[in-house]
């Protein structure tokens, strides 16, 4: 790659579909993408006891290493490999890292992909994906139960008392930063052209255009 990584953001609510239009795109461009999960940057809780580490608010911004997350995004923007911790949902702790080599598109995903303002200044694209409420807690259910080991009353009794409200106050409202809003979910229409878009950045980049 002789140019630097074009990195998209990709925010929205849980559940949202904001993983399923990263895959879509890195299948339309032949893998040559790197998707970064802002999940794997919640902070380390293995100093909580952990009986009390399912109280802990996962749905607000301020259980994200931003410190970390920024360092390493800023590294990738400079096409630099980094170390990208790998969190462990069941036990809310680290589990190690795994070295990520950004390739010349670098996907940013997250319901709070596009909070931060230090984040938002590095993507070169910022999409946010706008999916209805009833569908979103419906996938967010299915995976913490098949994911996360979650119960049916426990996913529930989360998404009233921490999921809505925190959506409603810290990530619906980062749609302001967003070039592209995709609506309920993955859009065909929309999706095709974030596909276009990549493929000709690619192209761009291997070409030594940017």
């Amino acid at each position: 790659m002789s140019g630097t990584p074009y990195l998209i953001g990709i925010g929205g609510g849980t559940g949202s579909g904001k993983t399923t239009i990263a895959e879509e795109i890195a299948a339309a461009v032949d893998s040559e993408i790197t998707v970064l999960s802002l999940d794997s940057y919640y902070e380390d809780r293995s100093d909580v006891p952990p009986e009390d580490r399912g109280d802990i608010n996962f749905d607000h911004p301020d259980a994200v290493d931003w410190e970390r997350a920024v360092a390493d995004l800023r590294a990738v923007a400079r096409s630099e490999a980094v170390a990208v911790p790998e969190y462990d949902f069941e036990t809310h702790a680290r589990a190690g890292t795994e070295t990520v080599d950004p390739e010349p598109i670098v996907v940013v995903e997250g319901i709070f992909a596009l909070y931060h303002d230090a984040v938002v200044d590095l993507l070169d694209l910022a999409v946010y994906v706008q999916t209805d409420a009833d569908v979103r807690v419906l996938r967010r259910l299915r995976r913490d139960i098949e994911e996360r080991g979650r119960t049916v009353e426990g996913v529930i009794d989360q998404y009233l008392s921490t999921v809505k409200p925190m959506h409603e106050q810290f990530v619906e409202p980062t749609k302001r930063e967003a070039d592209i809003i995709i609506p309920e979910g993955s859009n065909p229409v929309a999706v095709d052209l974030l596909r276009e878009k990549a493929a000709g950045e690619i192209r761009s980049l291997t070409e030594g255009e940017r």
